[in-house]
């Protein structure tokens, strides 16, 4: 039951995250533009300059940055599918280890072989 809730939060995850991949490659470029324009910011000697850059880093900041919000939906799917991921590879290691206590293929297969024969 758990792996199949695992499953489903995990598809879902997974069509929410390819549904906001646009908006997330739009939220990197602004931060991408936003980093050049700090920069430019800290080269800049002048006084009028600094005011320019900064006008301009507000003005991407309002329209590309801040209104793709869509982006942080898809920035919480894609966590939710990491956690997801993790969850299931850490079932698939606690059923490997309760196979047997010893590590010893022979314990292990004689076992296994005395539960076949009941």
């Amino acid at each position: 039951m758990k792996r199949c809730l695992l499953f489903v939060v995990g598809l879902i995850a997974f069509i929410v995250l390819l549904a906001m991949i646009g908006p997330m490659i739009l939220l990197g470029v602004g931060v991408l533009l936003l980093y050049v324009i700090f920069k430019q910011f800290m080269k800049s000697e002048s006084t009028a300059g600094k005011i320019g850059w900064v006008i301009t880093a507000l003005l991407l900041l309002s329209t590309v940055v801040a209104s793709n919000i869509y982006a942080v939906i898809g920035l919480v799917a894609a966590y939710a599918l990491y956690v997801v991921i993790s969850k299931w590879r850490n079932n698939d290691h606690v059923l490997e280890g309760k196979i047997g206590e010893d590590d010893d293929p022979f314990t292990n297969f004689e076992r296994q072989w005395a539960e076949l024969n009941k």
